[in-house]
């Protein structure tokens, strides 16, 4: 278990989460408004199904909604700007007022500025902001009505959605990881980004072998010591998959273990599809931490 040196805050727009007052990791809810996202691809597509998937999320104590409109599943086609614009801002300005934080999964300029104007608390960017105009966006855009600045999740990708599961190759996995995230994160500082309001994300699956990912997994206390809070995403990937031999839409058990593991291992937010059984498992976790 890694309790030692984590951060204490993370500035995520209108919330303020003060890791000092609670052990228990933020939960983070995928909402897919898409017809072809890799486990619920085409469930929540219409803004009616996403807003009531939101509100059972809610329910089962959700801390975060992650809105995307776009699949980056491995090979997954790109969409267009206004296509991926009519998918989330429906989303958002239904459950601005939901009493939770929320994100919008993008890596799109443009989705970011209308996403964050239409009240967003968060940017969480497979590209770590390296698409044109994303880090300007952020900067522009960072403040809500209240002044409160965004929280900004920068996430490690090898090559591009399309490409990155052809042969993903490392002389040493966590090193690589953590020092494209630590420059990405220190790019941002440069500007005039708080470190308070950077989260970081090893990206598994993005770009990673079977292997490359149990070894960051093993070894996931190593992302932590970087200084920012760390989210650890692996509900119903493929690499449980390869693990248990189980489909997409069988593998909640494994999600719950690997959510588990990463929080013993300083995990401070986890990323799941299936809320209420990772919250349940979560707050035993709790329980037992000293």
């Amino acid at each position: 278990m890694i309790r030692q040196n984590l951060p204490a805050t993370w500035r995520c727009g209108r919330f303020l989460f003060d890791f000092s007052k609670r052990k228990m990791p933020l939960v983070m809810g995928i909402l897919n408004a898409t017809p072809d996202s890799f486990s619920d691809g085409g469930k929540f597509r219409t803004p009616s199904d996403a807003i009531a998937q939101a509100e059972r999320m809610i329910a089962n104590g959700v801390d975060i909604i992650d809105i995307g409109g776009e699949s980056t599943r491995p090979g997954a086609e790109p969409v267009a700007l206004q296509e991926e614009l009519d998918r989330v801002l429906p989303v958002i300005e239904a459950l601005k007022d939901c009493g939770v934080a929320l994100s919008i999964d993008t890596y799109k300029a443009e989705t970011m500025r209308q996403a964050l104007h239409a009240g967003v608390d968060c940017v969480n960017d497979i590209w770590a902001l390296r698409q044109e105009g994303a880090v300007d966006a952020v900067l522009e855009g960072s403040a809500d009505s209240l002044g409160k600045p965004c929280g900004i999740v920068l996430m490690h990708m090898q090559r591009d959605p399309q490409t990155m599961q052809f042969d993903p190759n490392y002389q040493d996995v966590i090193s690589e990881v953590s020092h494209f995230l630590r420059e990405r994160a220190q790019l941002l500082e440069g500007l005039g980004v708080a470190q308070s309001r950077i989260a970081i994300d090893p990206g598994f699956g993005f770009g990673k072998s079977l292997e490359h990912n149990l070894q960051m997994l093993a070894d996931f206390e190593q992302f932590p010591q970087m200084g920012y809070p760390v989210l650890a995403g692996m509900s119903r990937k493929s690499m449980l998959g390869k693990l248990t031999g189980r489909d997409t839409n069988e593998r909640i058990a494994p999600s719950i273990a690997a959510a588990v593991l990463a929080a013993d291992r300083g995990a401070q937010i986890i990323r799941v599809h299936d809320v209420p059984e990772t919250v349940d498992a979560l707050k035993l976790w709790e329980a037992i931490q000293v």
